[in-house]
């Protein structure tokens, strides 16, 4: 009988490795047989494309690379991950805590394409990881959605203002709000459950959005 996958996503410095590592703390504590995963997965050789392309070195602009290749990059990774270190976990009943999945495919390269052309994305999308490629589908999504100034600051703050620092996707400020924008859309048409994360321009207690994702976790376990 397969376990349970549980998605904690959201865009850049929105605290996805802070909440989904204190879930599967959580978790663990209450009993249960949970593992935590990342994508990318940067200690597997899998993620070498992925490092290529963030790099920059087949172009600077997030959509120097088209939807459908950079998803392939991530898709491997993944799937790699699976098989390797979570696979016979899962289908023993096992819960996995993932920071980031297919979702974040959905996310950031829908942002690259045309909103009229984003349904028949996420269907390829789907259906080439699910079904043609074999990994799980999540049984839920947890987005953690963030005022886009405040995760700016944020991963400005992790890098000590180094700009030079962040990925192709993380300088680029326009990219990053079509990123939301979608985000969004996705939220809507795939019926994630959001957390809002800011209130009056800074980020909620880590407590206070900890305890609302336990909350939505409790009902499907």
């Amino acid at each position: 009988m397969n376990g349970k996958l549980i998605v904690i996503e959201g865009l850049d410095g929105s605290g996805k490795a802070t909440q989904s590592e204190k879930t599967a703390e959580h978790l663990k504590k209450s009993g249960m047989n949970v593992t935590k995963v990342s994508f990318p997965d940067y200690s597997s050789p899998s993620s070498s494309l992925i490092k290529m392309y963030l790099a920059g070195e087949f172009g600077i602009a997030p959509d120097s690379v088209n939807p459908y290749a950079a998803s392939s990059f991530y898709a491997c990774d993944r799937y790699a991950s699976y098989k390797k270190n979570w696979e016979m976990l899962y289908k023993n009943g096992g819960i996995i805590i993932a920071d980031r999945y297919t979702t974040s495919n959905a996310i950031h390269q829908c942002s690259k394409l045309p909103r009229n052309e984003w349904k028949d994305f996420l269907d390829w999308l789907f259906r080439y990881e699910y079904e043609l490629m074999g990994i799980p589908s999540p049984d839920t999504v947890i987005y953690l959605r963030v005022d886009p100034e405040v995760s700016q600051k944020l991963m400005s703050s992790r890098y000590k203002n180094d700009e030079a620092k962040k990925d192709i996707h993380e300088r680029n400020v326009d990219y990053l709000k079509k990123s939301g924008s979608a985000a969004d859309y996705c939220a809507e048409v795939l019926g994630w459950n959001v957390i809002e994360c800011t209130a009056e321009g800074k980020m909620r207690s880590i407590k206070d959005i900890s305890d609302e994702i336990s909350g939505i976790i409790s009902k499907i376990l």
